[in-house]
């Protein structure tokens, strides 16, 4: 095959292949869109923020509770993993030796490739116990935010590391030639020339976060309540998707698909906000 030849079959493919995946997208919010339509049309935008509850089969569809306890979780979780992944980019850059910085960004990796499931049992066995000395059952918004942070702890850590090892060396190497020390040169000349790069990770960490279902389901307490204190059980518009999916009809059903349409503009806003972080550090 000449060498023409393969570049006009790869462009093909890889301009295939992206029509796919784009394909895909639209088709997901389309599909979003037709079935949340019958609970648009029939009751409106403004009661899913204003019904007193989330009672669907007394016609109440209070989605607000939910929608906190998303906003809360997320919230926590990326306040915790932020300091932590950053504080573990820093390490592996400046402090590490480069066969224990190889070694530890591979158990990184490891942390990422880990099931959900795994991360709810774990806080379901571990971290439930613990939590429930400090009020309550230990199944709360609290232990929720401790889970989702570990969870989305690798995405920051890896973006952070890859930011920093992409800022040029001979900025670093004139640090050090003045006398800074690795701390100074890391938090006064590394970071902020990567401030945009670990901005589009958190970014992406947060959208991991706020569409998190199987771990937040079983460590959070699954009750429907406004998220007044850390140790009091909340609801996720994803765990409420989860749990009753499998029975609604009607209304309920088409309202819980307005949960993930919900959660698929929120996502596509946090993706738009990363891409434009990206793209403003490559100007």
């Amino acid at each position: 095959m000449s060498r023409s030849l393969a570049d006009r079959c790869l462009r093909w493919g890889t301009a295939t292949a992206a029509m796919l995946s784009g394909s895909i997208v639209l088709l997901v919010i389309v599909f979003l869109w037709k079935e949340s339509w019958p609970a648009l049309k029939e009751l409106g935008l403004v009661r899913f923020f204003t019904d007193a509850s989330w009672h669907p089969l007394s016609d109440r569809f209070g989605l607000l509770p939910m929608i906190a306890a998303t906003l809360a979780t997320t919230l926590g979780a990326v306040l915790v993993a932020t300091p932590l992944g950053i504080g573990s980019a820093i390490f592996t850059q400046f402090y590490a030796p480069p066969r224990l910085a190889r070694w530890y960004r591979r158990l990184i990796e490891l942390l990422a490739g880990i099931p959900s499931v795994v991360y709810g049992l774990w806080g379901l066995v571990v971290l439930v116990p613990i939590m429930s000395h400090l009020g309550g059952t230990g199944q709360g918004l609290l232990t929720a935010i401790c889970v989702l942070a570990l969870m989305i702890l690798p995405t920051v850590s890896l973006t952070a590391d890859v930011a920093l090892g992409s800022v040029p060396s001979n900025w670093l190497q004139g640090a050090a030639a003045s006398g800074l020390r690795p701390w100074t040169i890391a938090t006064q000349v590394a970071l902020p020339a990567a401030r945009s790069g670990i901005g589009a990770g958190v970014m992406l960490a947060t959208a991991r976060a706020i569409g998190e279902t199987m771990a937040v389901l079983m460590v959070a307490g699954n009750v429907v309540k406004m998220p007044t204190s850390l140790s009091g059980p909340v609801r996720t518009l994803t765990a409420n998707i989860a749990s009753e999916m499998g029975y609604a009809s009607s209304s309920h059903r088409a309202v819980l698909f307005v949960s993930g349409l919900l959660l698929m503009v929120a996502a596509a806003g946090i993706v738009l906000l990363a891409e434009w972080l990206r793209g403003d550090r490559h100007e």
